[in-house]
């Protein structure tokens, strides 16, 4: 009802439009119905903004053998925290040396975090860190303290 009375108020202004011929008219439908895709005419709905969960491993190696199973998750695409405290000095070495190579292999990022915590990321993640800005503020102002 309220598109006839626009229709009628733009008649009397005089933009009034021409109507089509009816072939010209189902000529113009079909051209619309074959530019919609298959997907469009089943009315599937697709989500743009889909945020997926991102899972953190924290892993405590106690022999050299598990470290397989970090650097797994790592190419998974899985961040892996590995908590090296109660570890000895030499696995400790032997495990940051290998999960730091694959990491690199892997376009990915360590960071130290703690003492005897190491944080490591695949390419999909990005670390920011405000412990290094940290560190070199209380560097320059040790004579402050």
């Amino acid at each position: 009802m309220a598109r006839r009375f626009v229709d009628k108020v733009l008649g009397f202004i005089g933009f009034e439009e021409e109507p089509l011929e009816e072939e010209e008219q189902e000529k113009e439908g079909r051209e619309e119905d074959e530019m919609v895709s298959p997907a469009r005419r089943k009315g599937q709905v697709v989500s743009l903004h889909a945020q997926r969960q991102v899972r953190v491993v924290v892993a405590e190696p106690k022999v050299f053998e598990d470290v397989q199973g970090i650097v797994d998750h790592l190419k998974n695409r899985r961040p892996v925290i590995v908590n090296l405290e109660q570890a000895d000095a030499e696995l400790a070495r032997r495990v940051v040396d290998f999960v730091s190579g694959a990491t690199y292999g892997l376009n990915g990022n360590t960071q130290k975090v703690g003492n005897g915590i190491f944080l490591f990321v695949p390419s999909n993640v990005d670390i920011s860190s405000e412990l290094k800005s940290q560190a070199r503020d209380r560097e320059l102002f040790s004579w402050m303290r």
